[in-house]
């Protein structure tokens, strides 16, 4: 035999263990609880079973252990690859620094707000030193001043937040915080085992490593001949990206091990921010396999197991003074965010300010992680530990929901698409808008399609598109685009004669399904998108030009098309080559007037001229800064 398997190993622990895992968003999918973080729930099902139902054989549970331990690296994994590179790059400041530019900068009140979170922080932790044994004051206070970026990304997509300026400002000041913990808590675990030791060397080479990798990356990444291979073998059984990534992963892994166990989460973290810097067009698709792998099987068991091996016994030694503590510790993982939180008051008020310092007071795996970490290392108590993961169960839960009373979505105000007719276009047209971070309103009639849309978790409102009160009720702006498209090509015509005749309103699109309605509706002044055209110039391109068609479908959500002004007077009468547009921004046209160029090196910008440019979010921001005031 070439291979030996031995058949009689026991799934049954895995069984139960993928049950939950399964269950856990049925369950709150039932409930009508998707906002509850589904981590939380796995962590309370995984405690009940282990302590209530079922004891694992020790041989079983090595496994479970190994399993969630890869778990754990893959959601260190996924917190680096979540960070955008090109985002903090943009942020960092280019002009000379004033009070004003400073607090406008995200990168700058980002780092801030994690040096006044580390000082509350250790101030918290040598007070709280004074009501329990907590072993190292300094530890104590770095697990404490942790945050989830993983917690704080969905609630502001969820509210269509994560491109304003208040929803750059959270995200970027998690990124910062996830980043310099993940530092320290490495330094300062390898400083506590070994002493100020020459290891210490071995971490700062494993930044060296990245760079190598990073600086390799970028070389092969043009070579013609291994671009064309990884296309070939990225699909099917091969799956050659995806490989990949694994073995990026664990190349920073078994270095991490080999410099010290305690280096893995950093050596984690690191090869997903290393990915994070090179996917670029390809980052949805991979991504999507990625979150498979990751919250599909490993990730879930990492939680389970968290509440598995929970033990509420540890608690004894805090005797009479446990709720006094949890209580406090509880109030000051809120306190030592909410304090620098006011930076942001002079951007956007104290409510807000506060409400945004609810929700970077939000802790999950970072902070679980840091706890187990402590308690091998001795530092802190088997108490301490459990207590760490109440609170991260209670963050989870508390932080959300009073970020989002405190700062209520104003979903009718502002810039939003509107769209007549919950159609399977429609649906598809909002969810992809909303991969965008574009606010959209779906508008239906029928009853039963009005909750079937709701209970798809999108923003629905029950209403006939062709009543002019629809439209008040909407507070209808003149910078919102309505699309119609409820299946009737009469219906589509009566609502957009309405909005053009009685609102005026000037950007309504449809779709026509002939010639002559087209003519109409153009007569109207509607945007008419023509089915057939556009279903024959799809099929064009698939035979045509099959690669560049899908790589534009694939990762359509990161990619787009925007026109943007020319503004500042220093780029009036410069050539195109001499401005250092981001690398992911491509000048496809210039209109000056109504004329459109095709731009070359040599052109010259105006002021006045619009640029179709096309590119990330993170490049068109940084366009728009360069060529705006």
């Amino acid at each position: 035999m070439l291979l030996n398997i031995s058949f009689h190993f026991n799934y049954f622990p895995l069984m139960v263990v993928m049950v939950v895992a399964w269950f856990t968003p049925m369950l709150l999918s039932w409930l009508k609880m998707q906002k509850v973080p589904s981590v939380i729930v796995e962590i309370i099902l995984g405690f009940v079973i282990g302590h209530y139902f079922i004891e694992f054989d020790e041989g079983s549970l090595e496994i479970l252990r190994f399993l969630a331990l890869s778990g754990f690296v893959f959601l260190m994994f996924l917190s680096g690859l979540e960070i955008d590179i090109d985002q903090l790059i943009a942020s960092l400041p280019r002009k000379k620094l004033s009070v004003s530019s400073y607090l406008s900068n995200p990168l700058l009140v980002g780092i801030s707000h994690f040096g006044l979170a580390m000082v509350f922080s250790y101030l918290a932790a040598w007070w709280l030193s004074s009501m329990t044994d907590i072993g190292n004051v300094w530890y104590f206070s770095l697990i404490m001043v942790t945050t989830s970026v993983g917690i704080i990304l969905p609630v502001l997509k969820n509210r269509g937040e994560i491109s304003s300026r208040f929803g750059q400002m959270l995200i970027i000041a998690a990124a910062v915080a996830d980043i310099f913990s993940i530092l320290l808590f490495t330094f300062t675990a390898s400083i506590l085992k070994n002493g100020f030791h020459w290891d210490l060397l071995l971490i700062i080479a494993l930044f060296a490593v990245f760079y190598l990798f990073y600086f390799i990356g970028q070389k092969l990444k043009h070579v013609p001949a291994l671009k064309r291979i990884t296309y070939q073998l990225s699909h099917a059984a091969s799956q050659i990206n995806v490989r990949s990534i694994l073995l990026l992963i664990l190349i920073f892994i078994v270095i991490s091990q080999y410099i010290g166990e305690e280096v893995i989460l950093l050596g984690a973290f690191l090869s997903g921010l290393l990915l994070s810097a090179f996917l670029h067009r390809e980052r949805s698709l991979v991504m999507v396999k990625l979150d498979g792998m990751g919250y599909g099987f490993f990730i879930p068991i990492f939680f389970i197991m968290v509440g598995y091996e929970f033990d509420p016994s540890a608690f004894s030694e805090f005797e009479n003074s446990l709720v006094y503590f949890l209580a406090a510790l509880l109030i000051v993982l809120f306190l030592i965010k909410l304090l620098p939180s006011l930076l942001w008051y002079r951007l956007f008020g104290f409510r807000k300010a506060i409400s945004g310092g609810f929700l970077m007071s939000s802790r999950l795996s970072l902070i679980i992680a840091a706890s187990a970490i402590g308690l091998q290392l001795g530092v802190i108590s088997p108490g301490i530990n459990a207590s760490f993961v109440m609170m991260a169960v209670a963050t989870c839960l508390l932080s959300p929901t009073l970020f989002n009373m405190l700062s209520p979505v104003q979903k009718l105000e502002g810039s939003k698409t509107i769209i007549i007719g919950g159609s399977s276009t429609g649906v598809l047209l909002s969810r992809r808008m909303h991969l965008h971070s574009k606010q959209v309103v779906i508008v239906e009639n029928d009853p039963k399609r009005y909750r079937e849309i709701k209970d798809k978790g999108l923003w629905v409102i029950k209403g006939d598109g062709s009543k002019k009160a629809l439209y008040t009720e909407l507070q209808l702006k003149p910078e919102n685009y309505v699309v119609i498209e409820t299946g009737s090509d009469e219906t589509n015509m009566i609502i957009s004669k309405l909005l053009r005749k009685e609102f005026l309103h000037e950007r309504v699109i449809t779709r026509s399904g002939s010639l002559k309605i087209e003519q109409e509706l153009k007569h109207q002044g509607v945007e008419a998108v023509d089915a057939r055209r556009v279903m024959a110039t799809t099929i064009e391109n698939l035979i045509v030009r099959p690669t560049t068609y899908h790589d534009l479908v694939e990762s359509f959500e990161n990619f787009s098309l925007d026109e943007i002004p020319v503004t500042s007077n220093e780029m009036d009468g410069r050539q195109v080559k001499t401005i250092p547009f981001h690398n992911d921004a491509i000048l496809m046209i210039i209109k000056r007037g109504n004329e459109s160029y095709i731009p070359h090196g040599e052109t010259y910008l105006r002021t006045g001229d619009i640029l179709h440019v096309f590119g990330t979010d993170t490049a068109l921001e940084d366009t728009r800064k360069k060529v705006g005031e």
